[in-house]
């Protein structure tokens, strides 16, 4: 199995269950400085130590890297994480947007073509919903109105996997994420950043007033949802891998404060340009295809990733 994006979070999680269940994995990641280099580096340290283990450090968006590692690899399964990530990042820099996540997923879509791969994953994310107003968001909703370039490029990447699907019959399965946390999680993600915030009794800036929801997922969920569909190898489909429940923010930061015991400081602040008011996933057509069965509330693993948190910032 070919997994881009291997040492971020969700690849990470993902490589590690699949090399504990017995597969060989090659990893494949740029191991870019958009968040700090050394939690990349802490994951992939983990992973090499896996005798099934091996590694290329490329960008998805040179194609003769991307080729030559797949190629060499010839793996059965490609399963396409790596992504640049963040919305209001990508209000400052959208040619990078459009440069790692539709050609560099072209490059990956293409080169499973030419190898004729027996499955491929992709992962998309809960904000190609955009701005509609219908909860809970239900894969056969029009997705025509996105809020940021990061969502507009994840997107074009499913438009694209369609067509290769339809033309060169490759089998694709899309999976879009819902607000993933956990250990190990990203640091620009609001769950990291108010427990490094509140835990260090600094200010945490909390938008639109407070009047937020997420579906929070947690990573055991997503990547027993991503392993269901591995195992499925449907011809082409799109699944949601939420936790089917919107949550408040303002309950997130108590669940948060109740763990370390440390009163948070908070700066309100207006909505910010891209940003989606609420989220919630439809996870009916998940629970038949894949027998997808989110079990982790934020009751549960907000305080696990706050442990994990901990540990690792000593």
């Amino acid at each position: 199995i070919f997994i881009t994006g291997s040492s971020g979070f969700i690849g990470f999680h993902l490589s590690k269950k699949l090399l504990d269940d017995g597969h060989s994995i090659h990893g494949f990641d740029s191991m870019n400085n958009y968040y700090d280099i050394k939690l990349k580096k802490a994951r992939y340290q983990i992973l090499i130590k896996y005798k099934k283990f091996s590694f290329t450090k490329g960008n998805l968006e040179n194609q003769k890297t991307i080729n030559n590692s797949i190629i060499k690899f010839k793996p059965k399964v490609i399963i396409h994480l790596a992504a640049q990530a963040g919305v209001r990042y990508s209000i400052d820099n959208p040619l990078i947007y459009l440069k790692t996540n539709v050609m560099g997923t072209y490059n990956v879509i293409e080169a499973a073509k030419k190898i004729k791969a027996k499955h491929l994953m992709i992962a998309s994310s809960s904000s190609v919903y955009g701005a509609n107003k219908k909860l809970p968001f239900k894969e056969t909703d029009k997705t025509e109105t996105q809020l940021s370039m990061y969502a507009a490029t994840k997107k074009s990447t499913e438009s694209i996997a369609h067509s290769y699907s339809n033309i060169w019959k490759v089998p694709i399965t899309m999976l879009r994420f819902f607000t993933v946390y956990g250990p190990w999680g990203r640091p620009d993600m609001a769950m990291y950043i108010f427990t490094k915030k509140i835990s260090s009794e600094k200010p945490i800036y909390v938008f639109n007033n407070g009047d937020m929801f997420r579906d929070f997922t947690y990573i055991d969920d997503i990547v027993s949802g991503l392993r269901s569909a591995l195992s499925k190898n449907y011809k082409c489909e799109v699944f949601n891998l939420g936790n089917s429940k919107t949550e408040h923010l303002m309950n997130v930061i108590k669940i948060i404060e109740k763990k370390i015991n440390i009163k948070a400081k908070i700066i309100f602040d207006e909505i910010k340009p891209g940003d989606v008011k609420k989220t919630f996933a439809d996870i009916d057509y998940s629970k038949k295809k894949l027998e997808y069965r989110p079990k982790t509330t934020i009751e549960k693993g907000i305080p696990q990733f706050i442990d994990w948190y901990i540990n690792f910032s000593k």
